[in-house]
């Protein structure tokens, strides 16, 4: 049906001498230069007008929210909705005189309103994404993550849309054909389906956030988490290296995550002195005496030689033999100055577990080890707090009449022996 403007320009051209046919074309291609031109000209105001608009309203906002909506060109892609939606009204008018390319631009300008309907969706949830990384409470969570499944689901909600468009069927007809079509699917689409299901489960169970350091032996995995998004989850290696680990990894292989240690009042010191067997003995009343003058062993040792004397003189041991009664060796008063050395260091968290233990004896020797905590939990001051430790433990070994077990060097090994008495010429 013939509008006036079409009626106008169509008596006009046929006027001018052109026949019907041609005047019909004419007209189609002068009304969609036009509307064209009138959409470019709608879509040049409106964004102008949007621009005013959104300068005005971030110097006002207390938030930055509405930087982040221009930057992902929010704004712009409103403003192109409307000349759309312009062109879309002017179809009937522009293909009065053919009705199949009037349908065809109708489905064709439906698809892509569409298309930007999804792109303003799309555009919306990075700016909310990066909004939300500017506040602490926000840093730690997998934000990509969750965009990125609101992207599936709206792009999914898209494509059925426009399948609806293109095919002029109905939601059920499509429900049916994709049911049929679900192991392909399935098959297709597996890793983002195992990616959608671990990203809600790390999500739902918060067993990685952005900044956990997480140690992966499987995927040579050790340092910070930087990105977890629906497939992967990007660890940044203490060697600056970056690791690459699929999301569905997390929830099926194991991993060990640092955030308790990161988050708890200390960071663990476990390792042992390994002291060599023979140099362990009784000490004699001369031995107690010299080892009086350690400060922090001093109260312990004149308690603890008082204590052992009244006993053994009480159940009248004969002391001609060191093994018999009750005695102090002098691993186990070293053990008892490690201890004291350790509740009075500064830099060891006293809250928290703190001891010196014996372990199983083994070829190499008897290990001492200590257990604690350092106050400090950052990594350079951990390595020093504990290599201070156990630089004062090795010097003061001696002391106690101990030694560290060695492995025997070729120089040991190929050195003749002493001959106490050496012939004289």
């Amino acid at each position: 049906m013939y509008t006036d403007l079409n009626r106008i320009l169509y008596d006009h051209l046929l006027k001018t001498g052109v026949g019907e046919e041609v005047a019909a074309y004419l007209n189609l291609l002068v009304l969609l230069i036009g509307s064209l031109l009138l959409a470019a000209l709608v879509d040049f105001v409106v964004w102008k007008i949007l621009r005013t608009i959104s300068v005005r309203l971030a110097r006002k906002s207390a938030t930055n929210f509405d930087n982040y909506l221009v930057a992902h060109r929010v704004p712009r892609y409103v403003a192109r909705i409307v000349p759309l939606l312009l062109l879309f009204e002017a179809v009937p008018i522009v293909f009065v005189d053919f009705e199949r390319g009037g349908a065809i631009a109708h489905k064709l300008f439906q698809i892509i309103l569409v298309v930007f309907t999804l792109l303003i969706v799309k555009s919306f949830f990075r700016s909310t994404k990066d909004y939300l990384k500017t506040k602490p409470r926000y840093r730690d969570k997998p934000l990509d993550s969750y965009i990125q499944v609101f992207m599936i689901f709206a792009w999914i909600i898209g494509l059925l849309t426009i399948f609806v468009i293109i095919t002029d069927t109905t939601v059920w007809k499509f429900f049916t054909a994709l049911g049929a079509a679900s192991a392909i699917i399935l098959l297709i689409f597996k890793d983002s389906i195992l990616g959608l299901v671990a990203s809600v489960q790390v999500s739902i169970n918060d067993m990685v956030r952005i900044g956990d350091w997480i140690t992966f032996d499987k995927y040579g995995a050790d340092g910070d988490v930087i990105e977890i998004t629906l497939a992967t989850v990007k660890v940044q290696n203490f060697d600056k290296t970056i690791t690459t680990i699929p999301t569905y990894a997390l929830i099926s292989d194991s991993f060990k995550n640092w955030r308790g240690m990161q988050e708890s009042g200390g960071r663990r010191i476990k390792r042992p002195l390994i002291i060599s067997q023979k140099s362990i003995r009784f000490l004699s009343d001369q031995d107690v005496e010299d080892l009086k003058r350690i400060e922090l062993i001093r109260p312990y040792l004149m308690d603890r030689n008082e204590k052992i004397k009244a006993h053994n003189q009480s159940h009248g041991v004969d002391k001609g033999l060191a093994v018999n009664g009750r005695n102090l060796t002098n691993v186990g008063v070293f053990r008892k100055y490690v201890q004291e050395y350790l509740g009075q260091h500064p830099a060891v968290n006293k809250g928290m577990t703190l001891m010196v233990r014996q372990l199983q004896p083994g070829p190499e020797g008897i290990p001492l080890e200590i257990y604690a905590f350092s106050a400090d939990k950052r990594w350079e001051n951990y390595e020093y707090i504990m290599a201070d430790i156990f630089d004062h433990l090795l010097a003061a070994l001696p002391f106690f009449g101990l030694e560290i077990f060695e492995w025997p060097t070729s120089q040991i090994l190929l050195k003749p022996p002493h001959d106490p008495n050496p012939k004289t010429s």
